[in-house]
């Protein structure tokens, strides 16, 4: 019997959060194509089970591939549309490293018939997974939230300029969610000064946030990219930080908590 290739531990509350860059595996198979600096893993959002360990206490529902993005990015179109047209990003099966350093040997990238079966093997049981859970939730509670966890280094020149904000919110200029949910988690967000905090800036939510946001059908969906340095090391071996995690987790707790309470309002 195969593997599976997710966990989804299902919850009581309203809220999925589907978090589709944390795997870390690799095929066997790939072992002889892929360059060193695969194994590294380098583009990984890193131990965000652990600095979200507080959200099945809320009732949430928590969705996590066990593949590492490498293999094919849960959160990319299954056509491979740019989803920031003109900008550069990393493709649907990458061939490289945020840093540009190429992911296969020479001659060994994956070809269309390729990346159609890791398609079939890997995005779509993901996305199914994910689609049932907020159908099922919907059915339960009337409404589903889904909260699209993320992370990054700080600074990724490829992506953008300087230095990116601690909390990133996403909501696709505001067509992924409710009118004024977004700014009300930027408010939240806020509220902590020792960070910063940006809505629809850089980062305004990938496939999954887009796709499944679909506020007249009950489906409210936010991104949160959060900076790798507020909870952890950001180069190589990417320890996580005790005292900075223990310090962000009570503004994610806020930003999940002001979610569900949003959604529990009379409409």
């Amino acid at each position: 019997m195969d593997t599976p290739i997710y966990t989804l531990q299902r919850g009581s509350a309203p809220l999925l959060i589907s978090m589709p860059h944390v795997g870390t595996e690799l095929p066997a198979e790939l072992a002889g194509r892929l360059a060193p600096v695969a194994a590294e893993l380098d583009d990984t959002d890193w131990h965000l089970p652990r600095l979200y360990d507080f959200a099945a206490a809320l009732g949430a529902s928590i969705l996590i591939p066990r593949y590492s993005r490498y293999v094919v990015d849960l959160n990319r179109p299954p056509d491979n549309a740019n989803l920031y047209p003109g900008q550069d990003t990393t493709g649907l099966c990458p061939v490289d490293t945020f840093a540009k350093v190429p992911l296969y040997r020479a001659g060994e990238e994956p070809d269309s018939a390729e990346i159609e079966r890791r398609v079939e093997r890997y995005w779509r049981p993901y996305h199914r997974a994910l689609q049932d859970e907020l159908a099922r939730l919907k059915a339960e509670h009337g409404v589903a939230l889904l909260w699209e966890a993320h992370s990054i280094r700080s600074e990724v020149p490829r992506f953008f300029e300087g230095r990116l904000p601690d909390f990133n919110l996403g909501s696709a200029g505001g067509a992924s969610c409710g009118a004024g949910l977004g700014e009300r988690l930027l408010a939240v967000a806020q509220g902590f000064p020792a960070y910063s905090a940006v809505l629809n800036g850089r980062f305004k939510g990938g496939y999954i946030t887009r796709a499944y946001g679909q506020p007249d059908d009950g489906v409210h969906a936010i991104q949160l990219e959060l900076s790798l340095a507020a909870y952890m090391e950001e180069q190589a071996p990417y320890a996580y930080d005790e005292v900075r995690a223990a310090r962000v987790q009570p503004v994610l707790r806020a930003l999940l908590a002001s979610l569900l309470q949003w959604a529990d309002q009379p409409a």
